[in-house]
This record gives C-alpha cells, structure tokens and sequence, in this order.
C-alpha cells in the first residue's frame, strides 16, 4: 500500500474510528505545545505505527508547531526482527532510528517470575534517556483505550490498587520531560482493522525470553473484559469512566500526591 493511500485512509476511512478521538485526546489533555519536540517511540507493532503517521498527519495539518523524532529501541531482537521493523517503518513513510539496547537479556536475569514488568520499566528508561539526549522534551507512547482499562483492573485484581495509565505525566527520573499517550481514546480493534485494510505487517511482541502473544496478567483481563462486555456493552466505557468519577468522600483511603496514605478517618474525625 502506497504511504498517500495509508495516511488517507487515517483521515477518509476511519476518521470517525482513529482520527477525530486522537483530536480528542490531543485536546481534552492539553498534550502538545508550540515548540515541542516530540520523540515517538516505535516498537515495530501496529500500535506505535499507527501513532507515528497519526502524529506525522497533524504535524502537516494541525495548528500547533511542534517537530517529531521517530525511535526504536533494539531491545535484543532476532535479526530477521530488526529488518521488519526497519523495512516497514521505511514503508510507511517513518524516518526512524534505531539503537541497541540489552533489554531482553536484563530482564531475563533479574526480572524472575516478572520479566514482562521488568522489561517496561527498563524500556521505559531507556526511551527516555535516548530521547532527552536527542534534544525532545515528550516522549509519545502508543498506547489505547484498551491499554488503560486493562491497567485499571490489573491494579484491582493483582495490585490491590486503584490507579490508571495516564494521558501524559512528568518524568519521574528525567527532569523537564514528559510522557504522553495520544492514543488514549482509541479502540484496539480499530487499530487493528486499520492495519489489515492498508496491509501492514507490524510486529507482535517479539520477546524472546516469554515468546509468548498471550502471557500473564494483562492477557487474563483483556479477556475477562471481554467476556463481561458480551453480557455489558458499556462495561468498557464504565470501566475507564470510573476513573474520571473518583469519590475522594466514598473511599477507604488513598495516596496524595506526596505518597502519604491519607484514611477516610481523617476527616471523619473531623466531622467534616
């Protein structure tokens, strides 16, 4: 599929599906500034391509003036890995960099029963400071609207937590960068009919120490929601709306922003 017919069909076939909710958390989250420099990190999988031609298409059309930088991070992929990343990026119009990392072989050493987490954090790290040293002050993620209600109810059922995966955030080890997720309000499947109808070939995880699509415990959940959304079609969006609805007054406890646990007896005390 030519480069003009994919970035058309981001703004003719699937403007309604894709283009008009990337707008949409573009703006509701105040996520790019005049001046930005944004590093888009491009994992190879149909989700970051997705972001960078989403992102290559308001740089052209927006009202912002911003530059963007296209990253990948070789994280230990197989050779023949590698070359699809970098032939499909070159396919689609991306003009990426790749740099090597030994991600997959630290997370495999000291991540034990936990390696899929290990290998985020230190994905995570890496990306920032490759970014940073590139001169952006964002680093732009793709993940969707399925990703972060995921992660509400990994946090409930194996964190006994309640947090989410924010629209941007500030770096917390990299001072004067931030994190931003413009995909937020798509849907996965979306992306994936996306990708089939312009006949892409992202890559899946590729990890070589799971080797495995399905592993752990974001795959139990992405498919009890499912299984919760054939007997509750809006389970999805009440999902991701209760974090929009939180009820300080209607709650146990919870941290502020310094990580003080704060209890409901505190101002219950206090009559108030």
């Amino acid at each position: 599929m030519a480069v003009e017919e994919i970035e058309r069909s981001i703004i003719k076939k699937y403007r309604k599906q894709i283009w008009r909710r990337f707008i949409k958390g573009i703006n509701d989250f105040d996520m790019i500034d005049d001046g930005d420099v944004i590093a888009v990190a491009i994992s190879g999988g149909k989700d970051s391509l997705l972001l960078a031609k989403l992102l290559q298409e308001l740089k052209r059309h927006g009202k912002k003036q911003f530059d963007l930088l296209f990253i990948c991070m070789n994280p230990g992929y197989l050779p023949s890995i590698q070359r699809q990343v970098l032939e499909t990026a070159e396919d689609m119009g991306i003009p990426l960099t790749m740099y090597d990392s030994n991600v997959f072989e630290v997370a495999e050493d000291m991540g034990g029963e936990k390696p899929c987490y290990m290998c985020a954090r230190m994905r995570r790290g890496s990306l920032y400071d490759k970014a940073r040293s590139l001169g952006a002050n964002k680093l732009a993620l793709g993940h969707h609207f399925d990703d972060v209600i995921e992660t509400i109810m990994m946090n409930i059922l194996f964190g006994g937590s309640y947090k989410t995966m924010m629209p941007k955030l500030h770096a917390t080890n990299f001072k004067n960068m931030e994190l931003i997720r413009p995909m937020v309000f798509i849907r996965e499947e979306d992306i994936k009919r996306w990708v089939k109808h312009n006949e892409l070939t992202p890559i899946d995880c590729a990890c070589t120490v799971t080797q495995k699509e399905n592993y752990g415990a974001r795959a139990y959940v992405k498919n009890l929601i499912r299984e919760l959304a054939e007997e509750n079609p809006n389970v999805e969006m009440s999902i991701f709306r209760s974090a929009q609805n939180v009820e300080l007054g209607a709650i146990l406890g919870y941290k502020d922003r310094s990580g003080k646990a704060v209890s409901f007896l505190d101002a219950y005390d206090k009559g108030e």
